[in-house]
């Protein structure tokens, strides 16, 4: 009877893809080739995971509800399969040479093997270098040439870095292989503040010194030894992620050729009046003792009183943990000259009343028009202070409509200064204490001095109180340290015709930003721009090219005294200073003396002109003629003003050219908790820790070994091994490549999880066992230069050939667009997916009888196939090779053919052709037949998987389908029958050769697949489970219901209570009444069998 029939819903498509990047697939043991096939079969696995158990439903009726009562699965789990062990790797390579590929391939990845030797054969061979003539005179658009962001020599790379190499490295690969002119320019950074703070603690951690302790010389040696040890290690980085830079044109930014530069364009600003000396005031770091300029500073804001650890204080005695006090607004009187009358002022930066020339009022305020003209008296010196009028600095409205003025430690007291021409008395040495000027407070530290200022008020019956006060601390971004605003002599650009012109750029089109939205950014930085303070007080870094010249005998000429600014003789060098310092001071050389200036430059000077620099500028080279301007600037977004406005600006004023005609910024790359990965923190991951794997022990001892606090090391080990506690496996650096790039979809930040990563080694692992296992069906195939266009002109390909031809065209077509437009988490996904959807889990699966079948009635058809598959295999590691280089080097060098495909093949597949789709060869109808052919197969699958048929035993199948399917199911019947594990597949039988034990599954309003039971079930079993599910559920549901009806639920309850419980006794019902109508229809069947 047509009641006696079971319905289950097949749920899913082939076609349903994933809006976000693909998840890797889990880690699992490395397959043996025969077991790829397995993996392969279109996800029998994947379904009985997650398909709910499908109701046994009478013939004809459409539920479309999931059934609600359990997961169907009765499969016994088998025990997993130990990983095997993988043997000791020795590279046996000679250095440079081409990898020997005689022996057969592993039965498993093994990335050390996999990626050993191509390195350094592809660097050997000198398929890097830039050719300067080949790219004389090529357009742009057959021109690629970038430079890499150089990182700080001092430090190593972490996976920040690591995906701009995947980015940088992928769009350099792709170029190459599309025949373009290509130059990748390696090189690091000297890094003036962060090397010497590195440098410095190293140096306190191993022998208790101070830099002073050593001298400059001496020092400035030592930092060279960091270069030599953490500058290799940093190429060696490189290396191992695949990255195809020219390492012939390496650069350092203190190398002689660069360090040229820097004095050029030093004294071209000079010349051209942009660049000038003034004391000024600034962001002042007393950790550093150095200036920094503003785009250095970090903010913290502060919503009341606070309490701060000072790294450069001893600690304050009253705090128990040594903090001292912020975020509080103390009031103190100023006495006014020979009067009992006081003003009070107020501050947050109470130490700074030392240097006070001035309490200003407004010249309205009627509170103190009698005190125009009059004095206070400084409690702590005795110095006169004038009470002043300032309508632009006094709001009469706020607090007491008195403002203390400190014009050579506050921004908007130097102004007032200015206009009032004020005295500017400096009250704090380099180091942050209190100078001669803050008598009786001098030698103390500026925070101590703080509270010894507040207790000294108390004493004198000054101090009026103190109250919680939301400010912003500006803090170092190198040191941390707390800045201070500081007046100190140093150097200046101005910028602001530079910015004009950068900015002018994008919005006339010349210089693109991508994204876009970042362009609102540029624009709000340039066009508000101030002149860039370049002097720093280091001693590591580019040595200002200045000299203050004096005559032999002068004396008490200050050289910080801006009155004697002209002797500051900016020169190429010391004899081009000599010769200007005797025109200035009208006399011989030898009556002169000479004194360089002792600051260096700031490290983004010279970073600034790295695009020209590395070529060579300011002399006219074959590199500057061939090379520059440059293609793109890759970055990641957080140095977007640090670095590329910088260079843009400075490319403008010295070439006038643009640098590079586009800005890429990709996203910041944070760890898994969306912290910035950072030392301090203690979460920054060496790539080649991910690359080669790392054991938890390494892990943590590389924190012992840095300059961290034991504090922070304790944290940062506890979470290290919360993270990875067993430290992190090996993953290659293909799958690290392509992990990394998958993240790219994601918006301004990326969380970084490594054990996602990670999980694309399985990725890899895939693309080794299914090249390995298809190996075997080309072994005797010989593919021609002219296949493709051979294949589609045939008359041979079966719809399945013609559906693989079409979808690589497709693929193609895409990732080719997707590198245009920089969507580099879009191209992994297309090539991820034309790999795993269509050539593994379809296309290989659906040729295994066709090759297997070496009958000549079967001959075409197989050549069909083996052309249709070697295309596959060699487009698709083609597609894939600029974003996993070694592995795809290394299946197509194993690829047959090799070496005798003519004059015209590459002998590396960087170097070959990179594929591009053919749209003739896209075939729509074809790919909406295997589209309908593979529903009915995953109806198949799901109907197996559903009633735990083994694979071993083949099924009988009946389709029912209307419309143009039908045709495309006729046509693909041995199609369906490979993947569907069929005996026999019948397309709309009649009902009477449809046997009444069978299951059916709805695909859509056109299709529905029934498979004959008889004789596959245990009823007795699946009864018995339905049972047990029915007594666990049926409790829920009746304290659910005594719950809703209990007295006061009504009125107790929130609305959104009451409708969430609705929702779940509907849903427990629904299960209940599933799970009885399936023990019904089971039961039936069961009488149905005994018949």
């Amino acid at each position: 009877s047509e009641d006696n029939i079971t319905l289950h819903h097949c749920i899913m498509s082939s076609e349903a893809k994933p809006e976000e990047a693909p998840q890797p697939p889990a880690e699992e043991p490395p397959k043996a080739a025969d077991e790829a096939a397995e993996e392969g079969e279109g996800g029998e696995k994947k379904l009985s995971k997650n398909q709910l158990k499908k109701l046994a439903k009478g013939k004809g009726k459409k539920k479309k509800d999931k059934p609600q009562w359990g997961d169907g699965s009765n499969k016994k789990k088998k025990a997993a399969k130990a990983a095997p062990v993988a043997p000791v790797f020795v590279n046996k390579t000679p250095k440079g040479e081409k990898k020997d590929l005689s022996e057969p391939m592993e039965a498993a990845y093994h990335p050390c093997a996999v990626e050993a030797a191509w390195q350094d054969w592809w660097e050997a061979s000198g398929y890097y270098k830039g050719d300067a003539e080949f790219a004389k005179g090529k357009p742009d658009d057959e021109k690629f040439v970038m430079v890499i962001p150089p990182p700080n020599v001092t430090g190593s790379l972490h996976l920040g870095h690591a995906l701009t190499a995947a980015v940088e490295d992928t769009l350099t690969r792709w170029h190459r292989m599309k025949g373009h002119a290509t130059l990748y320019v390696p090189g690091t950074d000297h890094a003036g503040i962060a090397t010497q703070s590195v440098v410095e603690k190293m140096l306190m951690k191993e022998t208790g010194q101070t830099r002073h302790d050593l001298g400059r010389e001496k020092f400035v040696e030592k930092v060279w030894e960091w270069k030599k040890d953490y500058g290799d290690r940093i190429t060696t980085q490189l290396r191992s992620l695949g990255s195809s830079v020219d390492w012939s044109r390496e650069r350092f930014t203190m190398d002689d050729m660069l360090s040229k530069a820097v004095v050029e364009a030093f004294n071209q600003f000079h010349e051209k009046g942009l660049l000038y000396r003034a004391n000024r005031l600034g962001n002042w770091s007393c950790a550093l003792k150095s200036a920094i300029s503003d785009i250095e500073v970090d903010y913290i804001d502060l919503e009341g009183r606070t309490f701060l650890e000072v790294k450069t204080h001893k600690g304050n005695p009253s705090d128990p943990k040594g903090r001292y006090e912020f975020g509080t607004l103390t009031s103190f009187a100023y006495p006014i000259e020979d009067s009992d009358e006081v003003i009070v002022v107020a501050t947050t930066r109470l130490e700074t009343m030392l240097g006070d020339t001035a309490v200003a009022v407004h010249p309205e305020d009627p509170r103190y028009k009698h005190l125009h003209g009059k004095f206070l008296i400084h409690p702590f010196n005795g110095r006169r202070i004038p009470i002043i009028q300032d309508a632009t600095l006094v709001d009469m409205e706020f607090g007491t409509g008195a403002v203390k003025i400190t014009p050579a430690h506050d921004p908007n007291d130097y102004e007032c200064g200015k206009r009032h021409n004020l005295e500017f008395i400096t009250v704090l040495s380099e180091d942050g204490a209190i100078n001669q000027n803050g008598a009786p407070f001098e030698g103390q530290m500026r925070y101590d001095a703080r509270i010894a200022v507040e207790e000294a008020l108390k004493e004198k019956g000054l101090f009026k109180g103190k109250e919680p006060n939301k400010m912003r601390l500006g803090l170092c971004s190198r040191s941390g340290d707390i800045l201070e605003p500081m007046i100190t002599p140093q150097w200046y650009v101005n910028c602001d015709n530079m910015a004009k012109r950068a900015t002018d750029a994008v919005r006339n089109g010349e210089l693109k930003i991508v994204p876009a939205d970042h362009e609102k950014t540029w624009f709000n930085w340039l066009d508000n721009i101030r002149d860039w303070c370049v002097s720093r007080q280091l001693w590591w870094g580019h040595q200002i090219p200045a000299w203050f010249a004096t005559k032999k005998g002068e004396e008490n000429i200050s050289k910080n005294d801006m009155a004697n600014n002209e002797r500051w003789i900016v020169a190429r060098d010391e004899e081009e200073a000599y010769e200007k310092a005797a025109s200035i001071l009208g006399c011989s050389r030898d009556e002169i003396e000479l004194e360089r200036d002792s600051d260096v430059l700031d490290t983004w000077f010279s970073s600034g002109l790295f695009p020209f620099s590395v070529m060579g500028w300011p002399d006219n080279t074959a590199d500057l003629e061939a090379f520059y301007p440059t293609s793109l600037l890759e970055t990641g977004l957080d140095i977007l003003f640090f670095w590329v406005a910088r260079m843009v600006m400075m490319g403008l004023e010295l070439t006038d050219k643009l640098p590079f005609h586009t800005v890429f910024l990709h996203a910041m790359v944070r760890d898994k908790d969306g912290r910035k990965m950072s030392k301090s923190l203690g979460n920054v991951i060496d790539p080649l820790e991910v690359i080669n794997g790392c054991k938890l022990e390494s892990l943590l001892s590389k924190l012992d070994a840095g300059n961290l606090p034991p504090k922070e090391v304790a944290k940062a080990k506890k979470d290290q091994a919360a993270d990875f506690p067993d430290g992190i496996p090996e993953c290659g650096s293909d799958a690290l490549r392509i992990g990394l790039l998958a993240y790219t979809v994601q918006g301004r930040d990326v969380n970084l999880d490594i054990k996602r990563v990670v999980g694309y080694r399985n990725f890899c692992n895939k693309l080794w066992n299914a090249t390995r296992f298809a190996l075997q069906f080309v072994d005797d195939f010989q593919p021609t230069t002219t296949l493709l266009e051979d294949l589609m002109s045939s008359g041979k390909m079966a719809i399945r050939d013609k559906f693989m031809i079409s979808r690589l065209m497709t693929a193609c077509s895409t990732v080719n667009a997707n590198f245009t437009d920089y969507k580099f988490g879009d191209a992994q996904q297309t090539a991820y997916s034309l790999w795993i959807d269509d050539l593994c889990n379809v296309y290989l699966e659906l040729i295994k009888p066709v090759v297997y079948d070496k009958t000549e009635e079967n001959k075409d058809a197989r050549w069909a196939a083996q052309a249709t598959l070697w295309l596959a295999m060699e487009t698709g590691l083609r597609l894939l090779h600029p974003m996993m280089p070694f592995v795809t080097e290394e299946l197509w060098q194993r690829l047959p053919g090799r070496g005798t495909l003519g004059e015209d093949e590459t002998s590396t597949i960087m170097l070959a052709k990179y594929p591009e789709g053919n749209s003739d060869y896209v075939d729509t109808a074809v790919e909406e037949s295997m589209t309908t052919t593979m529903k009915i197969i995953n109806a198949c699958r799901s109907h197996r998987s559903h009633y735990n048929i083994a694979n071993k035993i083949e099924t009988h199948f009946f389709v029912k389908i209307t419309g143009e399917g039908e045709a495309a199911a006729r046509a693909q019947i041995d199609d369906i029958k490979t993947l569907g594990k069929a005996s026999a597949v019948d397309i709309n039988p009649d009902d009477s050769s449809v046997p009444e034990s069978v299951g059916i599954s709805i695909v859509d309003d056109q299709t529905t697949v029934l498979m004959d039971l008889t004789g596959l079930v245990d009823y007795k079993a699946e009864i018995a489970k339905l049972e047990k599910n029915l007594k666990k559920t049926m409790p829920s549901l009746d304290t659910l219901k005594t719950k809703m009806s209990s007295a006061g639920y009504e009125e107790k309850c929130s609305e959104e209570l009451k409708a969430a419980n609705a929702e779940k006794a509907a849903s427990l019902e629904k299960k209940v009444s599933d799970i009885n109508e399936a023990i019904e229809n089971f039961k039936r069947l069961e009488l149905l069998e005994k018949k």
